[in-house]
C-alpha cells in the first residue's frame, strides 16, 4: 500500500497543523520570516530553494493565514511576505524544535536568542529567567558558534538584531 502525502484521515490538532507546515521546507520560510527575511528573492537565495518550490510554500502559508502577501513596489510590482498575528505565534515552536536539535541531534547553533532589554539568554522554552515570557519582538538574535552562510541576506542576518526586523542585505 502507498503511503498517503496528507493526514485527512487523522483526527487530531497535530495532523491539522502538519498539513499547513509539515511540507519540506515551510518551517524553513517561517524561521527566515521571523528573522526577518521578506521578499522572495531574499528567501531563494538564505535558503537555496528552488523558485517553484518556494512559490508554493508561500502560496499555501498565506492561504493558510501565516503570511501576508504585501506589495511594497508598484512598478513593475514587487512584493513582500510578512508574518501575521498567527505566524509570529509559531517563534516558540521554531525556537523549542532548533533547542531540541542542538540537544538531541547535535552541531553547534549558527546564532543565539537573548531578550533585548536585559540581555539574558533564552531558556529552552523562548522564556526569559529574569523577565519571564518574551514577545518575539523583543528577542534579540546574535552569532553563535555554528557555521554561517556567506550569501548577503545571510551576513545581514549575521549582526545582532531583533527578530521581526527586515533584513536588509547590503548591495553586491
Amino acid at each position: 500500500m502507498a503511503l498517503g502525502k496528507d493526514y485527512l484521515g487523522q483526527d487530531c490538532s497535530l495532523s491539522r497543523a502538519l498539513e499547513l507546515l509539515g511540507e519540506r521546507w515551510t518551517l524553513l520560510v517561517v524561521q527566515n520570516a521571523l528573522y526577518g527575511v521578506r521578499r522572495f528573492n531574499d528567501f531563494q537565495v538564505r535558503l537555496d530553494i528552488p523558485k517553484a518550490v518556494l512559490s508554493d510554500r508561500l502560496v499555501r502559508l498565506t492561504e493558510g493565514g501565516v503570511l501576508e502577501k504585501r506589495q511594497y513596489q508598484a512598478s513593475p510590482p514587487r512584493f513582500e511576505y510578512l508574518l501575521t498575528d498567527a505566524g509570529v505565534e509559531l517563534w516558540p515552536v521554531v525556537y523549542a524544535l532548533s533547542v531540541w536539535s542542538h540537544r538531541h541531534i547535535g552541531g553547534e547553533p549558527p546564532r543565539l536568542f537573548r531578550h533585548a532589554d536585559c540581555r539574558t539568554k533564552l531558556l529552552p522554552t523562548g522564556d526569559c529567567p529574569e523577565c519571564g515570557p518574551v514577545a518575539a519582538g523583543d528577542v534579540e538574535m546574535y552569532p553563535g558558534p555554528g557555521p554561517k552562510r556567506d550569501d548577503p541576506v545571510s551576513r545581514a542576518m549575521n549582526r545582532p538584531r531583533r527578530l521581526l526586523e527586515p533584513v536588509v542585505p547590503e548591495p553586491a
